[in-house]
């Protein structure tokens, strides 16, 4: 496939970075991205989708773009995992896991007992299910695209809603105040958020990263998942997610989404996605990037980069004949 697209690097001297993010003002994607200094310096820009943000990084029209990927009650967000399956590649960089805090917000001078109608989106309802039930149990509850487009509409006096669940930062945006403070079922519930640019040599390793990959079957048969897993197995290479989706090709064909410790420069790393490429009808890359909780890898023995240079040094030995 050709990329025509401009190459992943830094905007030029003389103008900010800019990035996009699944908006509008007041999402926690936006509080994710606010968590970077370059995106704190730069321009941000909220786009009303996640295909729509990540599609301004595609055109040029943005730098990189932050979108969530995986939410710790909910599981991954499908949305962004197929986009990033799709269309023309962009690679993850950087990562950002946010504690998830839900506010039920309203306009100055409502009361709890007030409320009618609640306005959130469908991952923050979920969450908070149980207390709505709880503490209102005859409130209605609607749900539109974001928890920031809920508080939006909140602010409007004539939308017909009185309350919005949504983050903290959504009533600073909007003028609303909280009715009530986390009200999430789960407390200590987190988002990861993902910035993805255009396609480029990846960073560095720094001892604590996370590869993205997405993986397609063959071909439907017995033992098809093992023999992909087992690739990352004998390698001693650990999986932190992995989710099938559908090829949309028909019944019984499946893409996996995978992340696994590590770096593509690792020797164990780099070996295993070979393999998968092998077996694997198609494997596309996004991206070896920092874990943001800079969690420690455990390299089990025999899987250094050093046991595979050895290795590698040894079977040229026996092929060249000065090893036998």
């Amino acid at each position: 496939m050709t990329d025509d697209s401009p190459r992943n690097a830094a905007a030029p001297a003389d103008r900010p970075e800019r990035f996009a993010y699944f908006g509008p003002e007041g999402t926690f994607t936006e509080a994710a991205l606010l968590t970077l200094p370059e995106a704190r310096q730069g321009v941000r820009e909220p786009y009303a989708t996640v295909p729509m943000a990540l599609d301004a990084v595609r055109r040029g029209d943005a730098d990189a773009a932050m979108v969530p990927l995986e939410n710790s009650v909910e599981g991954p967000v499908p949305t962004t995992v197929d986009e990033l399956a799709d269309g023309d590649v962009l690679l993850i960089t950087r990562e950002v896991i946010l504690p998830v805090e839900f506010a039920l917000l309203v306009r100055p001078g409502t009361a709890l007992e007030d409320i009618k109608s609640v306005c959130t989106h469908p991952h923050a309802h979920a969450q908070c299910r149980r207390w709505l039930a709880r503490t209102l149990p005859h409130a209605h509850v609607a749900t539109g695209t974001s928890t920031a487009g809920a508080a939006m509409a909140v602010a409007d006096p004539t939308s017909g809603f009185d309350a919005a669940i949504a983050a903290p930062i959504a009533g600073e945006r909007y003028g609303l105040v909280p009715a009530a403070e986390s009200i999430a079922d789960r407390p200590g519930a987190v988002t990861r958020f993902v910035l993805a640019r255009r396609p480029g040599p990846p960073a560095a390793p720094v001892g604590f990263d996370r590869t993205s990959l997405m993986a397609y079957l063959t071909d439907d048969h017995p033992g098809a998942l093992l023999e992909f897993l087992t690739e990352f197995a004998v390698r001693g290479v650990n999986l932190t997610l992995i989710q099938s989706r559908p090829t949309g090709d028909g019944f019984g064909r499946y893409r996996f989404w995978i992340d696994c410790e590590g770096h593509v420069a690792d020797a164990r790393v780099g070996e295993a996605l070979m393999g998968l490429r092998r077996i694997c009808s198609d494997v596309r890359f996004l991206g070896s990037y920092p874990r943001a909780d800079q969690g420690r890898i455990e390299i089990r023995r025999g899987t250094h980069d050093s046991d595979f240079a050895e290795a590698s040094a040894w079977l040229h030995a026996i092929r060249s004949g000065h090893d036998l």
